[in-house]
């Protein structure tokens, strides 16, 4: 199992980022998928998940209205839309693969985890 998140950068309060997550080595229809992030002397935090059979999503609060995720099958790829940055935002994104049952937000519930991308919003 591999993931790779990519797409993260530098951007100014107010912008937009996407990062998508490139998934192999499994079946990627069969999971909900997950991002979580860290900020720098901080735990890492659940941002959004995407359950893999009823397409239902969750979101932190903190970031509800702002992030999207979504995913793209054919392409094995999960996506985190993120829209009116904060500077708060800034921190390393990692998307996962969940396997658990009824916490998407718990990160426990997920086994495999993507390198991270870094994401810095200036203000």
């Amino acid at each position: 199992v591999q993931l790779q998140a990519s797409g993260g950068g530098l951007v100014q309060a107010g912008g937009s980022l996407r990062l998508p997550c490139a998934a192999s080595g499994f079946t990627f229809d069969d999971y909900g998928m997950g991002w979580f992030r860290q900020a720098p002397g901080k735990e890492r935090e659940f941002v959004a998940a995407l359950n893999w059979s009823s397409g239902s999503t969750y979101y932190a609060d903190s970031v509800k209205g702002r992030f999207t995720i979504s995913r793209d099958n054919a392409k094995n790829t999960v996506y985190l839309q993120m829209n009116s940055l904060k500077p708060e935002d800034t921190a390393v994104y990692y998307c996962a693969r969940h396997v658990g049952w009824g916490r998407p937000q718990a990160p426990d519930e997920y086994d495999f985890w993507g390198q991270g991308t870094q994401v810095t919003v200036s203000s």
